[in-house]
């Protein structure tokens, strides 16, 4: 029997060594972050010297992903947490079991998003039909803002949400995207993969406008500022002030900002469960992976060119925006959340950074 039992033990040792990384995806195959992790795990696996495999763990609002690998996956040496903005936007006004500041933080990528709209709509004068998805708030804010104009509160936003958009809940990312692409939703936005394979040449036939993109959260110092893989559309900020001939300001603005700056720091962020022993491995192969060319040109081929952060320095990236919790902006984010929108939310003081 002791020899059985240690023959079992040792059969279950090796067959932990030798199990393949696996990359975890909280969304079904297609999404944005589904063909990304296909894009970087081959060249990942190259540099580690052993195969990484993409796993899909789909659910509402692309939350119990995440949740099981809280739960249940993150004290396996050998998983990594391919979080994305939806599971940041989650985080600020959900219900969710995951906890950013649990997890050995690996690499993020800081990104951007981009808001197309149907050539045939006036955004200022037409009735908004968009589709809700994982890590939409930012969108429904700033084209919100865009569309109604300077208003002196969150109730005003509110009042001319209600009356200037259709936000059709329940869709998965591909739902939306074919739905704008039929004329059935008249908005549209996209990650730069996305956007150059289904948006762009609507937009070379005259069939859609590229309206605004968020900017790209300057980690140094917490500003927003211009994207150059979107050279011909404006930020946000600069379209709303050639609109409105001001900037955008308030407390509507400073919630969207937070959300936004959460969801696209985040949008695509690895993380390994805490004192994982390959975290510095893992990070080891990212760095190794970003110094090859080749690795390289195919990732930002599929992704754009944007800044990566690889351990320490994700710490730092992350506590630029884990500052900007403040108790006006995160009770500003639920209220529109839930007397706007009318989703489900959870006010999280606990986040508010001290």
């Amino acid at each position: 029997m002791k020899k059985f039992a240690f023959a079992l033990l040792t059969s279950l040792a090796c067959t932990l060594a030798q199990a393949d990384y696996r990359m975890i995806v909280p969304q079904a195959p297609g999404g944005g972050t589904s063909v990304w992790a296909n894009v970087v795990a081959p060249h990942l696996a190259r540099v580690l010297g052993e195969p990484v495999i993409v796993e899909h763990i789909p659910g509402a609002n692309d939350i119990p992903g995440f949740n099981r690998f809280h739960n249940s996956l993150q004290n396996d040496p050998k998983v990594i947490m391919v979080a994305h903005g939806g599971n940041a936007e989650s985080f600020l006004t959900d219900k969710v079991d995951y906890n950013y500041d649990l997890y050995e933080p690996i690499a993020l990528v800081n990104l951007n998003i981009l808001v197309s709209h149907n050539k045939e709509l006036d955004p200022f004068k037409d009735h908004l039909k968009f589709g809700s998805t994982s890590g939409r708030r930012p969108d429904v804010m700033a084209i919100i803002m865009m569309a109604c104009g300077p208003k002196p509160s969150v109730d005003a936003y509110i009042a001319c949400y209600k009356e200037r958009m259709t936000f059709v809940k329940g869709m998965k990312p591909t739902d939306a995207r074919l739905a704008a692409l039929r004329g059935e939703l008249n908005i549209t936005r996209e990650t730069y993969v996305s956007h150059k394979k289904f948006i762009e040449p609507m937009v070379k036939e005259g069939k859609f406008v590229d309206w605004f993109h968020h900017g790209i959260v300057d980690l140094k110092t917490g500003k927003i500022v211009n994207d150059k893989n979107f050279p011909k559309t404006p930020m946000f900020e600069d379209a709303y002030k050639a609109k409105w001939k001001q900037a955008p300001k308030g407390d509507f603005y400073d919630s969207y900002v937070l959300v936004k700056n959460y969801r696209d720091v985040l949008q695509k962020s690895l993380w390994v469960g805490k004192n994982n022993p390959n975290a510095t491995k893992i990070r080891g192969s990212i760095v190794a992976m970003l110094n090859d060319p080749v690795a390289m040109k195919a990732i930002e081929a599929d992704g754009g060119d944007y800044e990566w952060f690889v351990g320490k320095d994700m710490t730092r990236a992350y506590e630029v925006i884990r500052k900007q919790v403040t108790e006006k902006r995160l009770k500003n984010l639920y209220k529109f959340t839930v007397e706007g929108m009318g989703l489900d939310a959870v006010y999280k003081p606990e986040l508010i950074a001290k």
